[in-house]
């Protein structure tokens, strides 16, 4: 069967990642023609990428998405063209593929006798969840999509694109196309198939919700969604991405490595993170010993503190192989006590330097003091660590702050070697840290803090292009980490000065030294590795059961126990408490009133968008509370409104 396919590219930075080099080049085994439409601008390095593995490579505007972009390629290719081929493809950059080879589903295909068929497709739904109304029907997902003579030569082919309407956004894409083609043709009487059919898997879109099933049989296609999607909705669906990643890699032959180098580029860290569950739980004892080659390691320790020389030495003995001992601290007086209590351990090598200021604490001394060691290439890994008291803290939070990151690095000679054999069985692995510290700190859904304008300013000045996580930066908190040295590279070249930290003690959030802090994953991202976060089994139990019991003592002030619902209330309580707060900044004798209304029409939107009457008791409840906190701040202006509050809310209420 001769084949001709139309291939829509698109990238925001019109990077050309290996994956759809690789991808088109497998097709081309079972495809004559390949016409790529890019509907990103390319540089001559993409282009070259392209042209490599395509017979026609057509850049246009970004202008109608997929659909049009499939328009306009057409009709650039002709139909006078289209008449030479038996089978016209339809296939978008959506996908990474082939897991199992496409030629095992061109043969299965082959045997079918329909018109035109799809590889996956998605399930009839009511209502329809792009308008809420209707039912949006069994349809072939618009990232393959084949058609065979008979009807892409057709007078009813012509004229769906012909009068294809204009395509302004990604539900246009659905309603007017991917979720209309299938029944529209349907019913002109062109007959279809699926490879995959849906009825064959229990979620309404297999591709998304049956990944892992879909991968156990064998389908050649994994979706690139998955993994920048909503993190909850892949929770609440009970989407295991780690598991559909591990079938690819120990039951495939494709490269993990193509994923990671796109996906690391294009998601957000901490959505990566959590959709692929990248915590690990590292066992006290070896159990995967690294024997095929001698690891090269550096332990890079920064000592302020000369006295925690033999505590840290204590961690640093639990690394099981050589390494050399890079150390710096502020004074020639540090060096020399340090130097003293290094003479009773047996080392490789060890190097011991004073800062030439003492600026930017253990940061400036990895980026300015070290940066020739970072730069040598000598190492393949490097553990860093430092004299942390943090007293400024409370004890109990500066021990265990000390302990959560030292304790999850350096656990035994055991746990360490398993952290290396993660390394070396993870090429694309760049740096591991202990999770976000929050027993005791405020950190999750707060921790950039002030950094996050000064890091994204810093990122632009080094080039650094990794998406910027909204809330919760993946960051090495408390600056603990093992890492490649590369994996860091843009932060390492640069040539940062001393007089751009700040003197001591000003070691405030929004910094350098902060703000490098926070931006070390996103330079290791930046330059196509991943991250994961690691734990010994002590620590994750404290950790999961404290965590656990904040999460459940927020939840139990919620109106139930979904996500969704407990979002959307949040979302709509904060909108009322900022109506409030507006209220004591202009003037009250008018807007309170106002406030009122918009209060009403609240409660109004969020029992109609809720479900259950809870709903409805939990935000009177609240507007209850909001009412006594007006009253107390407000007494006169309340004794004034009372009146129009019982009319509003008892009167007009619903």
């Amino acid at each position: 069967m001769k084949r001709v396919l139309f291939y829509l590219f698109f990238d925001e930075q019109g990077i050309v990642d290996e994956y759809i080099p690789y991808k088109l080049s497998k097709l081309r085994e079972s495809v004559d023609t390949i016409f790529v439409v890019s509907n990103s601008k390319l540089d001559d390095t993409a282009l070259g990428l392209l042209e490599g593995v395509a017979d026609i490579v057509h850049v246009r505007e970004n202008i109608g998405f997929d659909v049009w972009g499939y328009k306009e390629a057409m009709e650039v290719f002709g139909e006078k063209r289209l008449e030479e081929y038996d089978e016209l493809i339809l296939m978008n950059y959506t996908f990474f593929g082939p897991i199992y080879p496409f030629a095992e589903t061109f043969a299965a295909m082959d045997a079918k006798d329909c018109d035109f068929w799809g590889i996956t497709a998605h399930k009839a739904m009511t209502p329809n969840p792009f308008t809420r109304t209707g039912v949006l029907p069994l349809h072939l997902n618009s990232h393959w999509i084949s058609v065979r003579r008979k009807m892409f030569m057709s007078r009813e082919f012509k004229d769906y694109w012909a009068k294809m309407p204009p395509i302004t956004s990604y539900v246009d894409s659905i309603l007017q196309h991917e979720s209309k083609f299938t029944e529209y043709f349907s019913k002109k009487g062109f007959t279809y198939d699926v490879t995959f059919p849906p009825e064959d898997y229990p979620t309404e879109y297999p591709a998304f919700q049956s990944i892992e099933t879909m991968l156990k049989n064998r389908c050649p296609i994994f979706k690139r969604r998955l993994f920048f999607h909503d993190p909850l909705f892949l929770e609440q669906n009970a989407v295991i991405l780690r598991e559909s990643m591990r079938i690819v890699e120990e039951e495939s032959d494709y490269d993990v490595g193509l994923i990671w180098k796109n996906v690391v580029r294009t998601a957000q860290p901490r959505t990566i993170h959590t959709n692929l569950d990248l915590l690990e739980i590292v066992p006290e004892t070896s159990v995967d010993k690294v024997e095929s080659r001698d690891v090269r390691i550096a332990v890079m320790a920064h000592m302020y503190y000369d006295d925690m020389v033999d505590e840290i030495m204590g961690y640093v003995a639990n690394i099981p192989y050589k390494y050399d001992l890079y150390i710096t601290t502020d004074t020639p007086e540090k060096k020399a006590n340090i130097e003293r209590s290094l003479t009773s351990y047996d080392l490789n090598l060890v190097e011991v330097r004073v800062m030439e200021q003492n600026r930017g604490r253990d940061m400036g001394s990895l980026f300015i003091s070290l940066r020739d060691v970072l730069l040598s290439g000598k190492y393949d890994y490097v553990c860093r660590v430092h004299s942390k008291k943090s007293p400024q803290n409370g004890y109990n939070m500066a021990i265990l702050f000390k302990q959560h990151m030292f304790d999850n690095l350096l656990y035994s000679p055991g746990y360490v070697q398993n952290i290396i054999s993660l390394f070396e069985a993870n090429p694309t692995l760049g740096m591991v840290m202990p999770p976000v510290v929050q027993i005791a700190y405020p950190t999750l859904g707060h921790a950039w803090f002030a950094n996050r304008e000064p890091a994204k300013a810093l990122a632009e000045k080094l080039g650094i292009e990794t998406a910027f996580d909204d809330s919760t930066p993946m960051a090495p908190y408390g600056t603990m980490f093992w890492f490649r040295p590369e994996a860091i590279r843009k932060l390492s070249e640069h040539r940062f000065e001393w007089s751009e930290y700040g003197p001591e003690p000003n070691h405030v959030d929004g910094s350098l030294a902060h703000v490098q802090e926070r931006l070390l994953g996103y330079a290791v991202m930046s330059e196509g590795f991943h991250l994961r976060c690691v734990m010994n089994r002590h620590w994750a139990a404290i950790n999961y059961t404290k965590l656990e019991y904040k999460l459940q003592r927020v939840a139990a002030l919620l109106p139930n126990g979904n996500i969704f619902d407990q979002l959307f209330w949040i979302e709509r309580a904060k909108a009322v408490i900022s109506n409030l707060a507006n209220v004591s900044q202009k003037d009250p004798w008018t807007d309170a009133a106002v406030w009122l209304e918009q209060s009403r029409d609240l409660q109004q939107a969020f029992v109609l968008g809720s479900a259950g009457g809870s709903v409805r008791i939990a935000f009177r409840a609240l507007i209850a509370a909001l009412k006594k906190s007006f009253v107390f701040r407000f007494p006169r202006l309340a004794n004034f409104l009372r009146p129009m509050h019982t009319a509003i809310f008892k009167g007009r209420a619903p």
